[in-house]
């Protein structure tokens, strides 16, 4: 899509707080299993994406418009590798704004982030979200475990030609 611009998130006001929750509820909607118990659980989960992974918290954005946001963790300590790996906490597009790219956008930034420092990522999806669970095979994840409602997903970066086509894609939307 044009005119899109990944950045990272500069600052964590109250508005820029607010504008996340709509699009984590927006994101959520048809899956709440997955997303939290309510708007006050979701402002108190961002505020802990801010302060866990500050530095990996990148955000779309459409005409000045905060779209979408992905939060990427170089510093998680995976109890199921028992080591150090890159960490992908949450990853929401408005729903006005999904099927135009921002997702890949915000994708290939993270990986790009990430790989500086490890090897391999995990993230957490919902058993019952295929979309993102069909995006993240996409880019070579793979369901290595499970947990209740979750599945966890693995990606080996060395191992994965997407994120080599990741490193050359352009993210301004053009």
């Amino acid at each position: 899509m044009k005119g899109v611009k990944i950045e990272k998130l500069e600052k964590f006001d109250r508005d820029t707080l607010e504008r996340l929750v709509e699009i984590y509820m927006d994101g959520y909607e048809g899956l709440r299993e997955y997303g939290g118990e309510g708007v006050d659980y979701a402002r108190g989960y961002l505020r802990w994406c801010w302060v866990k992974a500050k530095d990996g918290f990148f955000v779309a954005k459409v005409g000045g418009e905060i779209v979408g946001f992905i939060v990427c963790d170089r510093d998680w300590h995976s109890k199921y590798e028992e080591r150090s790996v890159g960490a992908v906490h949450e990853f929401v597009i408005d729903s006005r704004f999904q099927g135009k790219g921002i997702g890949r956008a915000l994708m290939d930034t993270c990986l790009r982030y990430l790989e500086e420092s490890y090897d391999r990522i995990e993230l957490w999806v919902g058993e019952k979200n295929e979309g993102a669970k069909h995006f993240y095979e996409e880019y070579g994840f793979r369901v290595v475990g499970k947990e209740r409602i979750w599945r966890r997903m693995v990606l080996d970066l060395k191992k994965n030609e997407k994120n080599d086509k990741a490193k050359s894609r352009n993210t301004d939307g053009d």
